[in-house]
């Protein structure tokens, strides 16, 4: 094998292992958001709102969209959760489906998916966009456009 040959070589196997590094980093932060995620859909279905809350961001920076409008703070979007859902039947059985968990930084994820809340009162339903975001070594919520 020539000079040229085996610089090739190496190059490809540099990237290959770059690649492959790359993508297991992001495996890590992805199974976590999963995880979260999850934890949102068993405090719901618990009917334990601040469980539920514990994923979002306690900030006044976090930002709720729903059908109302933006609102803004951990509380608010609290008060909102609670004033909507006064009680297990209102509450219902809560179901996510994951449709893309997408890296935009190390520490910064787009994920988007549909809600479904099974309810003796009505079925409703729709989309989410969530932007997650790892602060002080937890990734929560920081961002929620809910339809």
């Amino acid at each position: 094998m020539n000079n040229t040959a085996m610089q090739r070589m190496i190059s490809c196997l540099s990237v290959l292992i770059t690649w492959s590094i790359m993508l297991h980093a992001q495996e890590q932060p992805i199974q976590t958001i999963k995880k979260v995620m999850k934890k949102q859909e068993d405090a719901w279905n618990a009917g334990d709102i601040p469980k539920f809350m514990e994923t979002y961001w306690k900030s006044d920076s976090l930002l709720f969209v729903g059908q109302q409008g933006p609102i803004y703070g951990w509380q608010g979007a609290f008060n909102r959760y609670q004033k909507a859902y006064p009680d297990r039947a209102s509450m219902g059985n809560l179901q996510f489906q994951l449709l893309r968990i997408d890296a935009l930084s190390t520490s910064c994820y787009f994920v988007l998916g549909n809600w479904k809340l099974t309810r003796t009162k009505g079925n409703i339903g729709g989309t989410f966009t969530l932007l997650f975001k790892e602060i002080n070594g937890q990734w929560v919520i920081v961002a929620d456009h809910t339809s």
